[in-house]
């Protein structure tokens, strides 16, 4: 007969919201079997009591067993004392899974302390292979809210937090017995498994950017019953804003902007790291106005480029931001092409109290425009900034939303944190893991113009008590190099992006601050992370593992022998391009498939490590060149475009100490010098990025039997000419 004391539990927990949900046929359900979840509160065994069916075996560590009202309240359940690292229980449990029972496991053995996965146990593991059971991952989310956690300080509380359980489907589990170091493997692997359920609990594709910014204000407007409303954004103003006044400055922007634009335009934003950018941002998308980032340090010609690209007729910027970046001739060759320039300025001047006050009572009612996002565009960003011909990446929704998502569910932020972002939102890698990321997980934020400021930079760090700090690897190195070492006493987590982690840039920030820096990878095409490496699973010279809801596959590529290149698919990957010769014609990518010209090898615990690049292109501090476009400039100002010449050109991307590559040309004409390729630059408004920092003369270039370049031979024979000047040089 089935236990009143659960019946009235259940009873109860139904009435305070809380819901379960299985992922499969309930009546599927394997007679034996090892259920695993995260622990997130006192409430967590009574929870999972209530809500699963028959008499599953409940292995509770000591911190539960104590507790006496725990116990009573699951008095006909069959508890078991659990020690994770004691071999004695973990033979128990087997036992009662031999017997045909199903055992109920807490894989953290703790509660959290801050709302997200901690160190997870190889126990689960052990029982499910040693017993051959099936194990059953299990997600509870919502009571890391309320006053039975321990997430006090971390994650706002609150009397009634809504509470869910999410059962996944139940799956084998088999140790690689060729594994050297098994525990290590068993806890990773439980780790990922959870890590996805998470994400796929917390993940919604169908909301909006603004819809979700509005979800999150919700939840972290306020700390406490009686607290203020926390400031939770700053830039080098120095005034602090909260949740409250970023949403209503979006929605008097929106409306402002709704006046000179149309339904799904696409509208250019020219301006710079800073609060108005934020508010502008969000106020275009809370209206369906699409977001165009301009990369405003490519020159004129390359942001003309963008513009026509995404069929940009407006673009709003700031008059002190044009006067400060000495941009004057850069906005009047955007007008020459036709479009509207709208200063930030103007429309403040002229904003009426009529409007003020809509937007406030917007906040107020919880107004939102426009809820579903999905696969809607949501921002167009842009790759090969310094290429003559951008190309433009729409981004949906659902795909910024997503990598939030999957970021979030491998590096838990709170509203403690304070996250430094230098990067300009241009840059994708400063959109999403810059901006987006700690607004819609509640962590604070502070926006600097211009990464580039080593000694500025490193001051505000330490005078604001800096915790997340993100970068590429050719900034974070300037930090280091001139910084205190106190001044970074304080961050607990700094990322790389944009450009591959150097490993003297990581034995610099550990040996200088004690930092351990993680590295993500990723593309613009990809919102952007893909990978990432982060406080649980982290190995240095990689570039982590696959994020959660991704798929991928290697090809194989001419002239490499092991490993080949990543092919990645998921919710993260973009909608498509906008090509520069077809502008406003999305190219989707084939069959969802983004190819990152990126050969990578993987490890046999899942841990990806760059090998070499086989697109055309060079990192140069964060900024991609096209080795195309260097060799096209090459060939045109010779001032003969013909390639049945005679002469041969290649162009390839070596390490640099530095900026992170270099460009290397190799050519047998002699004619091409740095002088000339300088002069041609100059006169074609074009970016001195574009200049090979080396040429190199050979008679022959190295070809496949076909006839096309080999680019990989060549880029051996030139690291083999150019080892003793590098070496000397680092």
């Amino acid at each position: 007969m089935t236990d009143f004391t659960k019946i009235c539990l259940k009873a109860v927990l139904k009435l305070l919201k809380a819901k379960c949900h299985f992922d499969f046929d309930i009546s599927k359900l394997p007679q034996k079997a090892v259920y695993v979840a995260n622990h997130v509160s006192y409430l967590d065994p009574i929870m999972l009591y209530a809500f699963l069916p028959g008499r599953p075996v409940f292995a509770l560590n000591g911190h539960l067993y104590r507790r006496h009202w725990i116990r009573f309240l699951m008095r006909k359940a069959d508890i078991i004392r659990f020690n994770p690292i004691e071999p004695s229980d973990i033979k128990k449990l087997i036992a009662k899974i031999d017997e045909g029972r199903q055992v109920v496991i807490f894989a953290e053995g703790r509660i959290t302390e801050n709302g997200g996965l901690m160190k997870i146990y190889e126990a689960p593991g052990l029982v499910a292979d040693k017993s051959k059971a099936p194990l059953i991952p299990i997600w509870i989310d919502g009571p890391q809210y309320g006053y039975f956690s321990k997430t006090k300080g971390h994650l706002p509380h609150r009397p009634l937090p809504k509470m869910q359980i999410f059962i996944g489907k139940p799956r084998s589990f088999k140790l690689k017995d060729e594994l050297r170091r098994q525990r290590d493997h068993i806890s990773n692997e439980v780790y990922m498994i959870l890590r996805e359920i998470g994400f796929n609990l917390n993940y919604n594709p169908k909301i909006s950017l603004f819809a979700q910014l509005m979800k999150t204000a919700k939840v972290y407007s306020r700390t406490g019953f009686f607290s203020k409303r926390p400031r939770i954004i700053e830039d080098i103003n120095r005034k602090q804003k909260s949740y409250k006044d970023i949403i209503v400055a979006s929605f008097a922007l929106g409306r402002r902007f709704k006046k000179f634009t149309k339904h799904n335009e696409n509208v250019g934003v020219l301006l710079p790291n800073a609060i108005a950018t934020v508010c502008t941002f969000f106020g275009l998308s809370a209206y369906e106005r699409t977001p165009v980032m301009i990369n405003f340090s490519v020159g004129a010609k390359n942001m003309v480029s963008m513009c026509k690209t995404a069929q940009v007729k407006t673009v709003i910027t700031s008059k002190s931001f044009i006067l400060k970046g000495k941009l004057d001739t850069v906005v009047e060759e955007i007008k020459n092409s036709g479009c509207n320039i709208v200063y930030l300025e103007d429309i403040a001047k002229k904003m009426p109290l009529t409007t003020k006050l809509g937007a406030l009572l917007s906040y107020k009612l919880k107004h939102i425009p426009h809820k579903e996002g999905g696969d809607k565009k949501a921002v167009i960003v842009f790759t090969s900034g310094s290429e003559g011909a951008p190309k433009a990446v729409l981004l949906s929704h659902s795909n910024l939303i997503a990598n939030v998502s999957q970021l979030a569910a491998i590096q838990t932020i709170t509203y403690k944190d304070l996250l430094f972002n230098a990067l300009p939102m241009f840059h994708s890698f400063g959109l999403m893991v810059g901006m987006l990321f700690p607004l819609f997980n509640g962590s604070k934020l502070f926006l600097y113009p211009s990464p580039l400021h080593y000694r500025v930079v490193a001051e505000l760090v330490y005078e604001l008590g800096v915790t997340l700090m993100i970068g590429t690897d050719t900034f974070l190195r300037g930090y280091a190099k001139i910084a205190h070492p106190f001044d970074f006493h304080n961050v607990r987590l700094m990322y790389s992006g944009g450009e591959a982690a150097k490993p003297d840039t990581r034995s610099m920030w550990m040996e200088h601050s004690g930092i351990r820096m993680m590295e993500a990878y990723g593309s613009t095409e990809c919102s952007p992370v893909m990978t990432a490496n982060n406080g649980i699973f982290n190995k240095f010279g990689s570039i982590g593992k696959l994020l959660p809801g991704m798929k991928y596959k290697i090809e194989p590529v001419d002239g490499i022998e092991t490993g080949g290149e990543l092919c990645v698919k998921g919710p993260n990957v973009m909608l498509g391009y906008y090509m520069p010769d077809n502008p406003g014609v999305l190219v989707p990518p084939t069959d969802g498939w983004y190819h990152t010209g990126d050969v990578v090898d993987i490890d046999e615990i899942g841990f990806f490590t760059i090998k070499d690049r086989i697109k055309r292109f060079a990192k140069i501090g964060g900024e991609m060149v096209s080795l195309n476009a260097v060799q096209d400039m090459v060939i045109a100002s010779t001032g003969n475009s013909d390639e049945s010449t005679n002469y041969s050109y290649g162009v390839v991307a070596i390490p640099h100490e530095s900026k992170g590559e270099q460009i290397v040309l190799v050519t047998n004409n002699k004619d091409v010098t740095s002088s000339s390729l300088h002069a041609y630059v100059k006169a074609n408004g074009m970016s001195e990025l574009y200049l090979p920092r080396v040429i190199l003369y050979h008679d022959k270039l190295p070809v496949f039997a076909t006839g096309k370049a080999d680019n990989v031979t060549l880029k051996k024979e030139v690291l083999a000419e150019l080892s003793p000047t590098i070496e000397k040089a680092a």
